[in-house]
C-alpha cells in the first residue's frame, strides 16, 4: 500500500502541488514572522549590551512614574553634586552626568525628524566613550554651546551632514550648528528615535532648564571591581529617592521595554496574522482533498475490491497529505527565511546583523505546515475509506451532492445559537460574543450549500444580460454540486469575513473617537501635534498667542504619566480656572473651575473605580519623585480631551523636568473669524512644530493612528485571501479535469474557446461573489457584536457601506482573475481527445 500510495501521489503530483502552495504560504508567513522576532530581540539585545559594555553603574532618580516605561525617559533628574559623592566611592574610575529630554530635530526641509512612536529625544554629550553608548563617526564632540551631534539615522532621514545649520525644538526652537555624527554602538540610532546631544551645561539651560541637576550619572569601574559590589558601595553614598544599578541592569531594563512595546506586540500581531491564513489554507486543503478523494471513486473502490481494508484506504489518503504537507511545509520554512529577511530589511532604522533562525521556529513551521494537511485531509479520508467496493462499476465520481438532513440542523441549531448568543454577547461580555462568532460561522459555513443556489440564480440573471450563453452555462455548473461549489467558497468566506469584521471594529472606534473629541470641543482652534508623532509645545505659545489681537483665549493642554494612588496614570495639567471656556465640562460633583492648588479633578470612571469622592485623599508623585499631598475637588462627566485625572498646571510643572503642552486649545476675538485668527496663528504655531486646525480637522486627525492600522491589517490579510483565490483556482482546475469530456462535446457543437474560456470566469465569479457576500455579511454581524461587547464609552457604531461594497467587488473580481489559467486550459483542450475521455 505504501509503494502504490507513493507512485498515486506522483501521478497526481499536480494535483497535489495547489495543496502545497496553499499550505507553503501560511507556513512562509508564520516561520517568517518567527524568525523576525527571533532577529529583532537577539539585535537589540546585542547593541544595548555592547552599548552598554563598560558602564558599570548608573545612578538615578528611584521613582517610576511609567510602569515598564522607557529606562530613558519620563525619569526625574537628581541633583549634579552627587557626582563628588559618587566619584569619591573606592573603585570608581570615572563618572559623568548626563541630561535626557524632548527634543525634536529638524531636517533640511524645515519638518520634524521621526515619530510615531519612537522618542525624539536632546541631551547631553558624554565625553568618556567607555560611559558613552554613543560612537562617533563623523566630526568631533560639542564644545560651544549652539553645537550638537546627532545619531547617524537622523542625519540620512533629515538630509543632514557636519556642518550644517539646523533647529531643534526642545520645545523652544534653537539654532544649532551640527558638528558630529554618531552611532548608538553600531546602529544608525535607537530604532527611529533621535538624539541631539549638546554639551552638559547647555542641556542643563536648554532642555531641562535645571543648571544644576542631571538625569543619571554613569559610572565606570576600576579594573577588577565588579559592578555588584561597586554598585552596593554607591547606593551606600546616595541619598533616598535615588538608586544605583549595574549597566547590566539597564541592558535588561531597555530590553525588556523594546520586548514589551514593540516586538512582543509585532510578533503577535502578525502571528495572528498567520494563523488566519493557515486556517483559510486548511480550508481549502480540505475541499481540494475532498474533490480528488471524489475524482478516485473507481481507484479507490477497485482497492477495496481487491482486499484493502478502510483503514489502509485512510492510511493512504493520510500518508498523501503528509507527503504533501512535508513538502509545502519545507517550502515554506525557506520561504519563510526570505519573507523575514524581506521584513527586516523594512525595518531600516532598527539593528541589524543577519537572521537569527532558532531550531523551535523551524520546527514550528515544519510541525505546523504538517499537521494542517493532514487535518484538513481526514474527512475527505473518511469518506474514502467508506466507499463499498461495488463503486468500481460506477463511471462517475462519488461524492455528495445533496444536503442532509443531519447538517441543515446542525447548522440551524447553531446558527440560532450564535445570533442569540451575539445578541448577549453585545451587552458588553467579550467572551460571550466570541463564542457567539464561533457559532455563527460554523453554522454560516453548514447552511452555505442551502444558499448557494439562490444565490447564483440571482446573480445569473443579471450576468446573463452581459455574458448571454456562457452565463447560463456557468450558473448551472455552479448550481449543480452546491457542496462542492459552497466547499470552495469556504476559505473566501472566513478571509472575507475577517476583513469585514476588523473593517466594522476598527470603523466604529474611529467614529466614535472622532464624536467623542468632538463633542467637549468647544475651541474655535487648536494648535496640536501629529497624534502618533512624539512631538511636543513649548508653554511659550500660549503666551504667544494669547497676546495676539485676533485670540480672545488661548489656554495649554499638558500630559503626562505620574503616580496617583500608587498607580501609573496619564494625568492631564491645564489652566483649570479657565479650560471650562474652551473645553465642554459636566462638573458631577465640586467644581473642576474652582479647584485650588493642592486639588484634582477625575473622571466619573476614575472616581467610581477607585470608589473616590470630593475630598477624598489622594497620595501623588511626579517624576521627580517628591510626594505630592491631595485630595480630590471635583469629579466630572467621562471627557475625551481630559482623560481621567486633571491638576493644575502649577502644580504639575512644579515637578516636572521638562514642562510642555501637547496642544493648545484657542477662542477667537469675537468679530474675529475663524479664517483671519488662524492666518495670524499659523506663523507662531509653525515655529515650534504645531499645526493650527478645526474641530473637525482635529476630531479627525485624532482617528489617524486607527487608519493607518486598517490599512496594514488590510495588507496582512492578503495572504489569506490569495489562499483562498488558490482554493477557486484549484476547484476549477480539477473541475476542467472532470469535465473533458463535457467541455469537448461543447466544442464539438460550436462552443467557441472564448465562451469555453467565459464560462469557468463566470463561474468563479458566482463562487467568489457569493462567498464574499456571506463573508461580508458575517463579518459586519458579528463587527457589531464585537464591537458593542467591548463597552467603548460613547460607543457610536458605524457601518461602513462603501468599504464593504468595495470588499465585494474586489473579492468577487479577484475570484474571476483566479479562473484565468484553468479557463486557458480548458479552451486549449483538443475536442477529439476531450470526447474520447472516459
Amino acid at each position: 500500500m505504501i509503494r502504490l500510495t507513493l507512485a498515486s501521489a506522483w501521478g497526481r503530483r499536480r494535483r497535489l502541488a495547489s495543496i502545497c502552495v496553499a499550505v507553503a504560504l501560511g507556513v512562509a508567513f508564520l516561520s517568517g514572522t518567527l524568525v523576525v522576532g527571533d532577529t529583532l530581540r537577539h539585535n537589540f539585545n546585542t547593541l544595548f549590551t555592547d552599548a552598554s559594555a563598560q558602564t558599570d553603574v548608573v545612578v538615578r532618580n528611584a521613582t517610576e512614574v511609567k510602569k515598564g516605561g522607557a529606562p530613558d525617559s519620563d525619569v526625574g533628574l537628581i541633583n549634579e553634586s552627587l557626582l563628588t559623592r559618587v566619584r569619591a566611592v573606592p573603585g570608581v574610575a570615572d563618572a559623568e552626568g548626563q541630561v535626557v529630554g524632548y527634543g525634536t530635530l529638524l531636517g533640511a526641509n524645515g519638518q520634524g525628524i521621526g515619530g510615531n512612536g519612537p522618542p525624539r529625544q536632546a541631551g547631553s554629550w558624554l565625553d568618556d566613550p567607555a560611559l558613552n553608548p554613543y560612537r562617533l563617526v563623523a566630526g568631533r564632540a560639542p564644545r560651544a554651546p549652539a553645537e550638537v551631534v546627532i545619531n547617524r539615522g537622523a542625519a540620512k532621514a533629515g538630509d543632514l551632514h557636519v556642518g550644517d545649520t539646523t533647529t531643534v525644538q526642545v520645545p523652544d526652537p534653537v539654532r544649532v550648528h551640527i558638528v558630529g555624527i554618531a552611532t548608538f554602538g553600531t546602529a544608525d540610532g535607537l530604532g527611529s528615535a533621535t538624539w541631539t546631544a549638546f554639551t552638559l551645561p547647555a542641556a542643563q539651560q536648554l532642555v531641562t532648564r535645571s543648571p544644576n541637576k542631571v538625569t543619571s550619572i554613569y559610572v565606570k569601574g576600576e579594573p577588577g571591581v565588579a559592578s555588584a559590589t561597586l554598585r552596593d558601595r554607591i547606593a551606600a553614598q546616595v541619598p533616598p529617592g535615588v538608586q544605583a544599578i549595574t549597566g547590566t541592569q539597564l541592558t535588561q531594563e531597555r530590553v525588556a521595554d523594546i520586548n514589551s512595546t514593540f516586538l512582543n506586540a509585532l510578533r503577535s500581531f502578525l502571528v495572528a496574522f498567520a494563523v488566519i491564513a493557515l486556517i483559510v489554507a486548511t480550508l481549502t486543503i480540505n475541499n481540494t482533498f475532498s474533490i480528488v478523494v471524489a475524482q478516485r471513486t473507481r481507484e479507490l473502490a477497485l482497492l477495496r475490491a481487491v482486499g484493502a481494508s478502510r483503514r489502509q484506504l485512510r492510511r493512504s489518503v493520510t500518508l498523501e497529505a503528509t507527503l504533501a504537507g512535508a513538502v509545502s511545509a519545507v517550502v515554506g520554512v525557506i520561504g519563510g527565511l526570505g519573507l523575514a529577511e524581506l521584513l527586516v530589511s523594512l525595518f531600516s532604522t532598527l539593528p541589524s546583523g543577519g537572521l537569527t533562525v532558532r531550531p523551535t521556529s523551524i520546527v514550528i513551521g515544519l510541525a505546523v505546515g504538517v499537521l494542517v494537511t493532514v487535518v484538513a485531509a481526514q474527512l475527505p479520508s473518511r469518506r474514502a475509506a467508506s466507499l463499498p467496493p461495488v463503486a468500481a462499476l460506477r463511471d462517475t465520481a462519488h461524492e455528495p451532492r445533496g444536503i442532509g438532513r443531519g447538517r441543515v440542523v446542525a447548522g440551524a441549531a447553531l446558527l440560532a445559537v450564535g445570533v442569540a448568543t451575539a445578541v448577549v454577547g453585545a451587552t458588553g461580555v467579550t467572551a460571550i460574543a466570541l463564542v457567539a462568532a464561533l457559532a455563527l460561522i460554523v453554522g454560516v459555513l453548514l447552511l452555505a450549500p442551502l444558499a448557494l443556489p439562490p444565490v447564483a440564480r440571482v446573480l445569473g440573471r443579471a450576468l446573463e444580460r452581459l455574458r448571454g450563453a456562457p452565463a447560463a452555462f456557468a450558473v448551472d455548473n455552479a448550481q449543480r454540486n452546491p457542496r462542492r461549489s459552497a466547499s470552495t467558497a469556504t476559505a473566501l468566506v472566513v478571509g472575507a469575513a475577517v476583513v469585514a469584521l476588523i473593517t466594522v471594529v476598527v470603523t466604529s472606534l474611529e467614529s466614535t473617537l472622532e464624536a467623542n473629541v468632538r463633542a467637549p470641543f468647544a475651541a474655535d482652534l487648536a494648535i496640536s501635534t501629529p497624534q502618533f508623532g512624539g512631538a511636543e509645545l513649548s508653554p511659550r505659545v500660549v503666551g504667544q498667542i494669547g497676546a495676539l489681537p485676533q485670540v480672545s483665549e488661548a489656554i495649554g493642554v499638558g500630559q503626562g504619566p505620574a503616580l496617583v494612588d500608587g498607580k501609573s496614570t496619564n494625568v492631564t495639567n491645564t489652566d483649570v480656572a479657565a479650560i471650562e471656556r474652551v473645553v465642554r465640562v459636566t462638573d458631577r460633583s465640586g467644581s473642576l473651575r474652582a479647584l485650588g492648588p493642592s486639588q484634582i479633578g477625575v473622571s466619573q470612571t476614575k472616581a467610581g473605580d477607585e470608589h473616590w469622592h470630593v475630598g477624598t485623599p489622594i497620595a501623588m508623585k511626579f517624576s521627580d519623585g517628591v510626594p505630592v499631598p491631595t485630595t480630590v475637588g471635583a469629579i466630572y462627566a467621562s471627557n475625551a480631551l481630559l482623560g481621567d485625572v486633571v491638576v493644575p498646571t502649577a502644580l504639575a510643572n512644579a515637578h516636572i523636568a521638562q514642562p510642555t503642552d501637547r496642544e493648545v486649545l484657542v477662542l477667537d476675538r469675537p468679530g474675529v473669524s475663524t479664517d483671519a485668527a488662524r492666518e495670524a496663528i499659523t506663523p507662531i504655531a509653525e515655529r515650534y512644530g504645531g499645526e493650527v486646525q478645526d474641530q473637525a480637522q482635529y476630531a479627525t486627525a485624532a482617528a489617524s493612528g486607527l487608519r493607518l492600522l486598517l490599512n496594514l491589517v488590510y495588507v496582512l490579510l492578503l495572504i489569506a485571501i490569495v489562499i483562498a483565490l488558490l482554493g477557486i483556482a484549484n476547484t476549477l482546475s480539477l473541475s476542467v479535469y472532470e469535465r473533458q469530456r463535457e467541455i469537448g462535446l461543447l466544442r464539438a457543437v460550436g462552443q467557441t474557446r472564448r465562451q469555453t474560456r467565459s464560462v469557468l470566469r463566470i463561474e468563479a465569479l458566482i463562487v467568489a461573489a457569493f462567498g464574499t457576500l456571506l463573508g461580508v455579511g458575517l463579518g459586519t454581524f458579528i463587527g457589531w457584536s464585537v464591537f458593542e461587547a467591548l463597552g467603548t464609552v460613547g460607543a457610536q457604531f458605524s457601518l461602513p457601506v462603501s468599504r464593504l461594497v468595495l470588499i465585494v467587488v474586489i473579492g468577487s473580481l479577484a475570484g474571476a482573475l483566479a479562473a484565468w489559467r484553468p479557463a486557458r486550459r480548458a479552451a486549449r483542450v483538443p475536442i477529439l481527445d476531450a470526447i474520447a475521455v472516459r
